[in-house]
This record gives C-alpha cells, structure tokens and sequence, in this order.
C-alpha cells in the first residue's frame, strides 16, 4: 500500500511539475507577443484603435453629420432609421433627399422635427433655411407630412397589398401552360406513384429519404431477442443502460420500441413519452429507441475509477 502510494504521488507531482512549466512557457509566449505589438504600433496607435472600435459607428462621419428617424403621416407600418443628413443641409436638399424613400413630391412636404420624446419642436417652414439652424441631435425624427390629397402613398396605397388587383389565372389557362409544377408532378406520379417533393429535394441533394412506416409489426423480430433488464449498448455512440421497455408506443412511429434507461444523463425523458409512462428513471436518463439500434450483451456500467497499471494516476 505505502509503496504503491509513494508511485501514486511522485506520479503527481512530475504532473504537476509539467503543469507549472507549461504555465510558464506560455507566460514567456504571451510577454513576447505583446513585446512584438507594441514594437509594431505606438501608444497613439493603440488608442486611435482603441477610439475606433468603440466608436458609435464603424463609418466614418464628419461633425456636422447628424443621424435622424423618418416617419411619415400616410406610411403607419413604414418608417426610417438613422439616415445620415448633414446640418449644412438646405431643408430643401433634405425634402429632395426624403423624397427618395417616401415617394412625397418635394412640394407636396411638411417637415416637422420631433425631439426624443416624440414631441414636435420645430416645423421646417422656410426651404432656404439649413437643417442646423434648427439644432437637430442624433436620433431626433423628421415626420414628413403630405399635404397632396392625391398622393400614390395616401390611403394606405403603399402599404396595403389587399388594395392591389392581383394577376389571376383560369384552371384552364393554367392547364394549357408547359413546363408548369402541375405537369412536372403529374410525370413524376406517373413514373413513380410513391413520389413525393421531399424524395426529389433529397435525391437531387443526394441525402438519403427515411421511408414513413406504416407496418405495425415494425422491427418485430429484432425486439424478439430484447427482454426488460438486459444490459444493453445503444448506436451511434455506443451508449450503455438497461433495457427497461419492449413494444409498441403511442405518439411515435408504429412499430416496436426499446426503452433504455441510461447509465448517464444522455437521455431525452424520464420514461414518460407524450404523457404516458413506460417506465421510471431519472430525468434525461430515459430514451426510445429501435431495436436496429441496440445490441444486448455483457455491457457492464463504465467504471471511472478501473485503471490500468499504465492508467494509473
């Protein structure tokens, strides 16, 4: 006993000596990698990057740019973020600007700017007059009103599709067309009457299609050889438990089921599965699974503590 605890802990201390002598080899690395960057840029460097990072835009700016919301009196569902205007601006360049996204003809428009709180502070009366005289700060809004009774955006036009005439076609129409879905779906049924879209997608894409079953006596045989209280090792990933279930599950695909009880939290239930309780184990111990997929035999539960002599530690 005491000679193998002297091996147990000269074992450990070499770890731990290799631990301490990584730790520093990487400190070494690190001081030489920030040696190599500040040779390679100046503390103003540093700083400017700094400054820029952490800036409110990655886009360069000029101070007298200034980011502004756009609403507008027809357009209730529709509205703009943060357009950059400049405050050299004439409100008439603003109005000619505004008119690309609204659709507000330049002498159909009432500017009205709208501080953080939503509450108008100035109307943009005077064309000639620049938008910095008004003092406008980001994330103020311009409310665009249009005043032009016959407007393409008045009434909702822009934004309710149910007031546009949609194009419709006659099934007679559309059964004279060539090289529609119709024809191409009613060639594939006639080639192959178990073809659906999903087999077509999966065989173009070259993935392999999981056939719907519809036998009740599924996999049958393979249960046959499965009793309650096997050990068992389910695939992929080799998964050991106990065999806690065999048969048929309501809510799943039909055929049979095994139910495993695993030796580690690698589960997806309790053994309940859609409400109903097949069998009783911890939380996210619990599983279903084809019988395909599962091998009974000597799986003994993995043991973290059965080393080798080579293992030990």
């Amino acid at each position: 006993f005491f000679l193998n605890q002297r091996r147990v802990s000269s074992t450990t201390r070499g770890r731990a000596s290799s631990a301490v002598k990584e730790r520093e080899k990487g400190r070494e690395r690190e001081t030489e990698r920030m040696t190599d960057l500040k040779n390679f840029l100046s503390q103003s460097d540093v700083q400017a990057l700094k400054a820029y990072v952490q800036g409110p835009s990655s886009q360069a700016r000029a101070d007298s740019t200034v980011l502004m919301h756009v609403t507008h009196s027809n357009l209730k569902n529709t509205s703009f973020f943060e357009l950059r205007l400049d405050r050299h601006m004439t409100v008439l360049s603003v109005k000619e600007k505004l008119k690309s996204h609204t659709g507000t003809a330049v002498g159909a428009m009432l500017l009205q700017m709208k501080d953080l709180n939503g509450q108008v502070i100035a109307t943009l009366a005077d064309d000639n007059t620049v938008l910095g005289f008004y003092s406008p700060q980001d994330g103020f809004t311009l409310h665009v009103i249009d005043i032009d009774p016959n407007s393409s955006s008045a009434d909702g036009w822009l934004e309710d599709v149910s007031k546009v005439q949609k194009y419709e076609i006659s099934e007679e129409d559309y059964n004279a067309r060539e090289n529609t879905y119709r024809k191409f779906k009613e060639q594939k049924l006639k080639e192959d009457p178990t073809w659906t879209l999903q087999k077509e997608i999966a065989k173009r894409s070259g993935k392999e299609v999981k056939e719907a079953v519809n036998d009740p006596e599924f996999q049958a045989e393979e249960a046959k050889g499965v009793e309650v209280g096997n050990r068992c090792e389910v695939y992929p990933g080799s998964k050991r438990g106990e065999v806690m279930y065999v048969g048929k599950v309501e809510g799943l695909p039909m055929g049979y089921w095994i139910g495993v009880k695993y030796d580690e939290p690698i589960g997806k239930n309790n053994g309940t599965i859609k409400g109903k309780q097949y069998f009783e184990c911890a939380p996210k111990y619990g599983g279903m699974v084809r019988p395909s997929n599962l091998k009974v035999g000597d799986f003994p539960p993995a043991d973290d503590f059965d080393f080798s002599d080579e293992e030990e530690i």
